[in-house]
Order: structure tokens, then sequence, then C-alpha cells
């Protein structure tokens, strides 16, 4: 694994108790750590004072390497939630991921057993047919009803078999990208990161 690029933004709450790692959309279809999704995620936290690293997938923008299915994907976020534990040894970890960045963290969930967890549409039937475990973390999933990507159906289902299941926070008519949506979305991470 070479180096890969992030943008640290602390919103300068001392001291600090609390850090959030994001994780962006599919690499190969245009996701970077740029997604407006991925910039929403961030600020919701820094809202709640948590320094937040977004960071780019390797191959992804400055980040060496090559996309590798998700399988290096993870290691690359265990490489950030790593870098960032050392800057805040004591501060408990904040999870959350997009899309495809939503599959690479739930994979990662019992591994970094962040003190929350964030899945905005994530791609049930594409890449989560199986390949994570049931999180234990306190967790969000946020769903579009008319995801143009994922479907929302499925998404809904999958969630709703799992025990514990997540804390569910349904969009009506937003899309995978939440176009013209993206205060809602950000009224919905807010109390459950105040929680």
């Amino acid at each position: 694994m070479g180096a890969l690029e992030a943008k640290l933004e602390d919103p300068g709450v001392a001291p600090v108790t609390r850090f959030g790692v994001v994780c962006h959309p599919h690499p190969l279809h245009g996701g970077t750590m740029d997604n407006k999704v991925v910039h929403t995620l961030a600020r919701a936290m820094q809202e709640m004072g948590a320094p937040t690293l977004r960071f780019n997938f390797r191959g992804t923008g400055a980040s060496a390497g090559s996309y590798d299915e998700g399988r290096g994907e993870v290691d690359d976020l265990i490489a950030v939630a790593a870098f960032a534990r050392v800057r805040w040894p004591q501060a408990e970890r904040w999870l959350a991921g997009v899309s495809f960045g939503a599959w690479v963290a739930l994979q990662a969930e019992s591994r970094l057993t962040p003190a929350k967890l964030i899945t905005v549409a994530p791609p049930v039937g594409r890449f989560a047919d199986g390949s994570v475990g049931t999180p234990r973390s306190p967790w969000l999933l946020v769903q579009g009803d008319a995801d143009e990507v994922v479907e929302s159906a499925d998404v809904l289902a999958w969630a709703r078999s799992l025990t514990p299941g997540p804390e569910l926070a349904l969009l009506p008519g937003a899309g995978h990208f939440f176009h013209g949506r993206l205060h809602e979305l950000k009224d919905r991470l807010l109390p459950f990161l105040a929680a």
C-alpha cells in the first residue's frame, strides 16, 4: 500500500473527544473524498465537534495504487483510522460511508468498533451479500426511496433482517446522491451523532 490522499478538517474543539473517518462512493464510477454526500457527513461530524478525515481510496485522486474490489480499500480505511487513533488516542471513533464506501465501512466495523457507524445507501445486492457481519456498533442507515443505483426495498429488507439492526432513516423522494436533499440528510445525521 502506498500513500493515501486525505483531508483533515478540525473544528477546533478542545479537547478532542471524538473523530470521524468518512469513506467515499465507488472509485470506478467517479467517487472521491470530495463527493457532496461525503462532505455532508464530514460537516455533520464537525458540527458535533469531531475532527474528520476524508480520504481517497487507492488509485483515486493522488492516492497510490489501484482499485482492489473492496479488499484493499478496507485496508485503506484501517490505515486511515489507525493514523487518526495515533493523533487522538483517547477519542472515540465515528465511521461513515456512502454507497461503496458504506460497504467498506461495514466490512471494517468489527475491526474498528466505532462508537457510531453511519451508512448511506449501502449497495446491498452488489456488495453486501453476506460479505459483512451484523454491526454491533450504534448504527444509522440512511436510504433514499427513489435511489436510482441501489434498490431501496432491498436495502430496507436486508437491514430489517439483522439483529440488532440499524436505526433506519428513509428519505422519501431522495435519490442515490441526495440531489437537493443534503440539508435533510444532515438533519437526520445530527440527532444520531448527538445521542
